[in-house]
């Protein structure tokens, strides 16, 4: 059986989820109000009208109640005003309570039923005097969200990578991939931390993409610390250029030694035997 869904996100470099459509012919762009667990939400829809089978769902599926008129449009520009006004008021009685926390966002739900504060802490925080005083002034159900450091940085939608670029979590990044210190080892990079952390702290995420692409390079080049013949005779491996297809080369003499960086072309070394210096663990 096969059913029409579309594919809504509500931020930017959130997530996609799936709605079923109904009558509707929805393209990207669109807005929409959809309905979701906890009430209508405002989206756009990421990808238009398309079809899958039943079986490849994996949870209820939610509907798209109606494309969003101008007075949903503007509702929805209206909250931004009063998210900051909650976050400021939040703030005040956190430092009234004494509570050893950092707002980072106010979110309402479209019908403004629900506030969720977003917060990062070092240790746990209890909360609970905090959340009665939110829902006694902004007559809304309460939700306080503790985030970590990534999260943090995914919702201030100003922070500039060391690209000059805004953030890709914030921008366009749905999911966070597993990065490791091996894919800076892998690329040759600098390991030192202020080099290949970002905002957040964590390892750059963009580690993560061109890594394969530097693993076919590294698969292509001889191990360091081999030895290789040369034009010029056997040398051992000292670096491999992976982007210039080049391998620096010391050739050691009677009267010294040369050091010299050769064209993969012109290095001859034993493919088969060329396990990468790398370890996975690393």
């Amino acid at each position: 059986m096969q059913i029409t869904i579309v594919s809504v996100k509500f931020t930017t470099g959130g997530k996609a989820y799936s709605f079923g459509t109904g009558d509707l012919e929805l393209r990207v762009g669109d807005h929409v109000i959809v309905e979701t667990a906890h009430g209508l939400e405002y989206g756009f829809v990421e990808t238009g009208n398309h079809e899958i089978k039943a079986s490849e769902l994996t949870g209820e599926l939610k509907s798209v109640i109606r494309l969003a008129t101008d007075a949903d449009k503007k509702a929805q520009e209206s909250k931004a005003d009063k998210e900051k006004a909650a976050l400021t008021d939040a703030q005040k009685r956190i430092e009234k309570l004494g509570l050893d926390m950092k707002l980072v966002s106010a979110s309402y739900s479209f019908d403004c039923g629900k506030l969720t504060f977003s917060f990062t802490a070092d240790d746990r925080v209890d909360f609970r005097e905090l959340v009665k005083s939110l829902a006694s002034h902004f007559h809304a159900r309460i939700e306080l969200r503790q985030i970590g450091s990534r999260d943090e940085v995914k919702q201030c939608n100003g922070c500039l990578g060391m690209c000059g670029q805004q953030v890709c979590c914030a921008r366009w990044l749905p999911d966070y991939k597993a990065v490791s210190i091996k894919m800076a080892k892998t690329q040759n990079l600098s390991l030192n931390p202020t080099k290949i952390s970002g905002v957040c702290g964590k390892l750059l995420c963009c580690l993560e993409y061109e890594n394969d692409h530097y693993r076919e390079l590294n698969n292509m080049m001889p191990r360091i610390n081999s030895t290789v013949k040369t034009t010029d005779g056997e040398g051992v491996v000292l670096y491999n250029n992976l982007l210039g297809k080049e391998v620096t080369v010391k050739i050691t003499r009677a009267d010294g030694f040369d050091i010299k960086p050769y064209p993969l072309a012109d290095v001859k070394f034993n493919v088969k035997n060329n396990v990468s210096s790398i370890k996975d663990d690393e």
